[in-house]
C-alpha cells in the first residue's frame, strides 16, 4: 500500500483509477454507480471485525447474566452476544428482567430472542438519556447489567456513573483488527475510512505504512483525528455542508480529478 512521492500541490487532483472501502460490500450502495459512471475499480475490505469472548473466559468475571433485573442494550451485536453468552452458560432470563434499548431499532431486534412485552422493555431515541424516567423509576432497587465490546459504552457509563446507577459492564465480544497480510503489495489510488478503528488497523498491518500518493477518504471527526495523529494527509472529506455522504464527496473530488480532457 505505497506509491510514488509527489508534492503537494502537484498531488491535488492525480487521476484515481482504484478504491478500497474499508467495509464488508453491501448488497446496494451509490459507490456501484461512482464506479460504473467513472469505469474506475472499488474493492471492499472490512479493516476489523467482531470476535466473541469465550464463555470459559467471561466466567472469570464471575458475573451472571441473570443475577441482574435490567439488561442495557446499546446494539443489535450487544444483544446477540448477550442471548449467546446465555444459551452457553445455560442461563435462562427471568420473564421479570426489564430491557432498556437505546433506540427502537434495538428494541425491534430484541424480539427475535425474548417475548416481547411493553412494560419490559423500554425503548429511548438514540442516546441514554431519552431513558431518564425508566432509570429514575427502577434505580434505587434494581441492579443494571451493561453487555459491551472491549470498546466500552462511554457516554452510556458516564450517565450510570453520574446518576449513581448500580450497574456492571459485561464485555462480550471484542472488536479487533482483521488480517490485511495479503494486501501488503497491492496498491490503491484512494483508501476509504470510516471510524478511528479502521486506521488503527491500517497501522497494525502494516506499521511502516507511508502515503505518498494515496489519497486518503475520511468521515468523521473521530476519524478525521486518528488520521491527522498519524501524520497523514486528509484528501476527501465528509461529511461537510456541502457533501455530507462520503459517496457524495468521492464524487466531487472525481469530477475534479477524473474529468475528460
Amino acid at each position: 500500500m505505497a506509491g510514488g512521492s509527489k508534492s503537494e500541490s502537484e498531488e491535488s487532483y492525480d487521476k484515481i483509477e482504484t478504491i478500497l472501502i474499508s467495509q464488508p460490500k453491501p448488497e446496494r450502495s451509490p459507490y456501484f454507480d461512482i464506479a460504473e459512471k467513472w469505469g474506475i475499480r472499488i474493492d471492499w475490505r472490512p479493516f476489523i471485525h467482531v470476535e466473541p469472548v469465550t464463555e470459559k473466559e467471561f466466567r472469570k468475571n464471575r458475573l451472571r447474566p441473570d443475577e441482574f433485573n435490567i439488561i442495557i442494550f446499546t446494539s443489535k451485536l450487544s444483544i446477540e452476544h448477550f442471548f449467546r453468552m446465555c444459551e452457553e452458560m445455560r442461563i435462562k432470563m427471568s420473564q421479570q428482567t426489564k430491557y432498556y434499548c437505546l433506540t427502537e431499532a434495538i428494541a425491534n431486534y430484541l424480539q427475535k430472542f425474548i417475548v416481547y412485552r411493553k412494560r419490559k422493555v423500554f425503548v429511548g431515541t438514540r442516546k441514554i438519556v431519552d431513558l431518564a424516567s425508566a432509570f429514575n423509576k427502577h434505580k434505587a432497587t434494581e441492579k443494571y447489567l451493561l453487555p459491551c465490546s472491549n470498546l466500552g459504552s462511554k457516554d452510556v457509563v458516564t450517565y450510570l456513573k453520574d446518576n449513581k446507577i448500580d450497574y456492571q459492564e459485561a464485555m462480550m465480544y471484542r472488536t479487533v483488527s482483521s488480517d490485511l497480510s495479503d494486501l501488503k503489495d497491492i496498491t490503491y489510488d484512494c483508501l476509504v475510512f470510516f471510524s478511528p478503528l479502521g486506521i488503527e488497523s491500517l497501522y497494525d498491518n502494516f506499521p511502516k505504512f507511508k502515503q505518498n500518493k494515496t489519497r486518503l477518504a475520511i468521515y468523521g471527526k473521530t476519524t478525521s483525528a486518528a488520521v491527522l495523529e498519524k501524520g497523514l494527509k486528509i484528501n476527501i472529506k465528509a461529511p461537510t455542508p456541502e457533501t455530507p455522504s462520503m459517496s457524495g464527496a468521492l464524487t466531487n473530488y472525481l469530477n475534479k480529478s477524473n474529468k475528460k480532457k
